[in-house]
């Protein structure tokens, strides 16, 4: 059986027998290139499940190979990461990024970090090769009912671990994008320029919620959703919907409305975050689908009693409508109601088919009634406890930090360090900074940081354990004032969060982050500080 292939790409050979070093505990073919006009050669014969590409080489550099790469079709996809001793300069990183690189390594090469990521992408590309032979096998063997089967099956596992593996993964770039995008929002004057950035910044956004529907999707076939149950006020959860899709009714020249029964109770108790993703989904979808007219959610109180409240959902368009025989498929995993709907429209094909597990998940059904060209109209029914009393008003976010707050970012991803730094900085706060979870343990011994930024994915030492190792040498040497600790992470799931806050961590912030929830954790944090009491 051939052995998968990597390409390295150097001008130097002691830097290619170093990679071929590096490489050597894989089980793959190295090709080695001396510059970038033989590896273009090369990737033209050959398939490669990666490529390792020097930026500084004369002739033809990495930027210009790569670039040439993306606009062939055997190579349009390939992972290439770079390796470079100009990492440090932001203009290279960005400029690395946008040619259409996976990632950034600065030299020297720290061997275990290019291991655990060339180990990714080989995994991945592995996956996507058994993937497509058990598609292959299936189209080719129809007849052989059982062993289709059993392949269908294998082949749905290895999707959804597929979907999530690369939803992480894309995560991590995705902070530095949208990150470095709404940072300059803030800064720049130029109206021009604030233009192009509010576009790449909607455009970061729209690709995260995409990236989020399919991690969802994938755990959701994986049977790992778990509902949450805490308290939250749902007309503040409607008028948060109100005000993300209203904009977009006004463009299109629609009316958009929420209504909400008085009787309801200030404060219902469940899963707010699921629910806001099924209304979401189903409302953002009214709008997109409506060209004329309005969309209208109405939410009323069937039936309530001493513990728990029965509510009715509704959200009616006066759109296009959806043919009777598209109603039986609507709810299927990357289906539209007519192949011309993703062209015309857009989306993935996943909004309503998350909508309905979540609804199922949390004890409902969604229902529909359509008629082409006259409108769509979605119902579900739910039940949640409930309290009379109004929840007590959180207050808001104490941007006045105290002057002497020491703050340690402990992030490997150089592009990541920078967004976390930048957006400290727009708060009036500087920081020190840890490439590792070993690197953040020595440095908090030495200086016993106030806030620690912790990323829970980092070489040598991961976030979790570094806490770990804190909170149990704040334990052995007695120290009351101990020291807040906020986990960075790509992923948004409840089970990370709850691994987070068994090692020790006091707070949770998913990538990418806003400089206002960064803020709003950063706020907590102080007045839970004794220091500042």
């Amino acid at each position: 059986m051939n052995k998968d292939k990597i390409l390295i790409v150097d001008d130097k050979e002691e830097n290619l027998i170093s990679l071929e070093y590096i490489l050597s505990d894989f089980n793959v073919e190295i090709v080695k290139a001396f510059s970038g006009e033989e590896a273009l050669k090369y990737s033209l014969k050959d398939e490669f499940a990666m490529a390792i590409l020097d930026v500084q080489m004369p002739g033809m550099d990495g930027y210009e190979t790569l670039e040439l790469m993306r606009h062939r079709k055997k190579t349009k996809y390939l992972p290439v990461i770079f390796v470079s001793a100009i990492h440090q300069s932001d203009f290279h990183i960005m400029k690395g990024i946008e040619t259409g690189a996976v990632d950034f390594i600065p030299k020297p090469i720290i061997p275990e970090v290019l291991k655990g990521k060339v180990s990714v992408f080989l995994d991945l590309y592995r996956q996507r090769k058994e993937l497509n032979l058990v598609l292959k096998y299936l189209e080719n063997k129809n007849e052989e009912l059982i062993i289709a089967k059993d392949k269908a099956e294998e082949a749905t596992r290895a999707k959804s671990m597929f979907l999530a593996n690369m939803s992480h993964e894309i995560r991590s770039p995705m902070n530095g994008i949208l990150g470095l995008s709404r940072l300059m929002l803030n800064e720049t004057e130029n109206g021009e320029h604030q233009d192009m950035l509010k576009v790449v910044t909607t455009s970061g956004e729209h690709l995260l919620q995409i990236i989020n529907d399919i991690l969802d999707f994938s755990k959701i076939e994986a049977g790992q959703i778990d509902l949450e149950c805490i308290d939250f006020d749902i007309r503040k959860l409607c008028d948060t919907i109100y005000q993300l899709l209203n904009f977009r009714a006004i463009e299109k020249g629609i009316d958009f409305s929420i209504d909400i029964d008085e009787d309801i109770p200030d404060t219902l108790r469940g899963d707010s975050f699921r629910l806001n993703q099924i209304i979401m989904n189903l409302t953002n979808n009214a709008v997109k689908f409506t060209l004329k007219g309005a969309v209208k959610v109405t939410i009323r109180l069937l039936e309530k009693n001493e513990d728990w409240v029965s509510l009715h959902f509704s959200i009616k368009d006066t759109g296009i409508g959806i043919p009777d025989k598209a109603q039986k498929t609507l709810f299927r995993e990357f289906t539209q109601s007519d192949s011309s709907i993703s062209r015309q429209y857009g989306g993935t094909g996943l909004g309503l088919a998350i909508s309905k597990n979540l609804t199922n998940l949390m004890g409902g059904k969604i229902k529909l009634q359509s008629k082409q060209d006259v409108g769509t109209e979605f119902m579900f029914e739910l039940k949640f406890e409930y309290k009379e009393k109004e929840m007590t008003t959180i207050p808001e976010s104490n941007t006045d930090f105290p002057q002497d707050l020491s703050i340690l970012v402990a992030e490997d991803n150089p592009i990541n360090q920078k967004v976390a730094v930048l957006t400290l900085r727009q708060l009036g706060l500087t920081c020190d900074v840890a490439k590792n979870g070993l690197e953040a343990l020595q440095m908090y011994k030495q200086n016993n940081y106030d806030i620690i930024l912790m990323d829970m994915q980092m070489p040598v030492l991961d976030g979790i354990n570094a806490s770990q190792k804190i909170r149990s040498h704040e334990a052995n040497e007695n120290i009351g004032n101990t020291t807040y600790i906020i986990a960075l992470t790509a992923s948004a799931s409840s089970e990370d969060k709850q691994v987070c806050l068994d090692a020790g961590m006091n707070n949770f912030i998913s990538k990418p982050f806003k400089k206002e929830e960064l803020e709003a954790v950063l706020s907590q944090g102080v007045k839970t500080t004794h220091k500042y009491d």
